[in-house]
């Protein structure tokens, strides 16, 4: 019998898996707004795309790196078990090869293409989510994710830096509001795949604390991420759209975390969970859309 290669197409797809796209996604979501923010207007095509790019890579290089330390606990787990890793579809020697090409081509391009300061930014975060999350917290504090979550946050530097080559007070709030929307967004998800966490010994907060604790701890987060969202109103000198939907949003945000307190049957809960998962990303991605917007019509300026 004569084996054949398997077609471009389907070894394609495996190591574009690795990178994560759909997180990816959002991380984007939060950079270019932040860019419209910082110019006070819209910045150049070229500087926007220059920056994405590198975004990307640098991201999708750090997802990477996550799959192939995750590798053994994702094999137990009904939610990642199809994971490249796991598969077989790619071997871990050539995640770290895939991972550590994009890392580089990230650092180079953003030095060359936007600033240092970005490219510094990037290979930081890519660092502190691969050692500080994914090796270490993850699977030893509850914190993990709270914690860890400051990867995720870099984005809106990196995205404030390119245009300004520098951080300001503004954008570390920008920071602040993604940093404390982290935890209750992700248990949220936590909760709904609390078996999941505990079947590969991940002490994710619904798994050591329960139910009723995670979701008195999402309340209170998303009260921060409200407070700090109105804080940028005033440090960032914003106009009304950005405030009304800022002050919809929060209240919205924690209203459902409140709720989610309050549910006792568990399968409520579970549902309840990922709604407000899926409603944390339509927070997110609708309070960075209003920030550009309240720039580029001109009411922020």
């Amino acid at each position: 019998m004569v084996l054949t290669a398997a077609p471009a197409k389907y070894r394609i797809r495996p190591f574009v898996a690795l990178t994560k796209p759909r997180i990816i996604e959002l991380l984007l979501v939060t950079t270019v707004p932040t860019m419209v923010v910082a110019q006070r207007g819209m910045p150049s095509i070229w500087l926007m795309v220059a920056t994405v790019i590198g975004g990307c890579l640098a991201a999708g290089g750090a997802n990477a790196y996550n799959m192939y330390v995750d590798r053994d606990i994702d094999a137990l787990m009904e939610r990642t078990k199809g994971r490249p890793l796991v598969t077989g579809e790619v071997t871990p020697n050539e995640t770290l090869i895939f991972a550590t090409v994009l890392e580089v081509l990230a650092f180079v391009w953003l030095t060359v293409f936007v600033n240092l300061l970005s490219a510094v930014l990037a290979l930081a975060a890519c660092t502190f989510y691969v050692v500080v999350y994914t090796i270490w917290l993850k699977r030893t504090s509850t914190q993990n994710i709270v914690i860890g979550g400051a990867a995720g946050a870099v984005p809106v530097l990196i995205g404030w830096s390119s245009v300004t080559n520098e951080i300001s007070w503004a954008a570390v709030i920008l920071f602040g509001v993604i940093f404390f929307w982290t935890p209750p967004h992700f248990w949220a998800l936590a909760i709904k795949y609390e078996d999941d966490y505990s079947a590969a010994s991940v002490p994710m907060l619904p798994v050591v604390e329960g139910y009723r604790a995670t979701a008195t701890q999402m309340a209170i987060y998303s009260v921060v991420v409200w407070a700090l969202t109105l804080a940028f109103w005033v440090v960032a000198d914003m106009g009304w759209i950005y405030l009304t939907t800022a002050l919809i949003l929060g209240a919205l945000f924690t209203g459902g975390a409140i709720r989610l307190r309050e549910a006792t049957d568990p399968e409520v809960q579970a549902r309840q969970s990922i709604r407000y998962f899926n409603f944390s990303i339509t927070h997110l991605t609708v309070l960075f859309a209003a920030l550009a917007v309240d720039q580029l019509v001109g009411w922020g300026i």
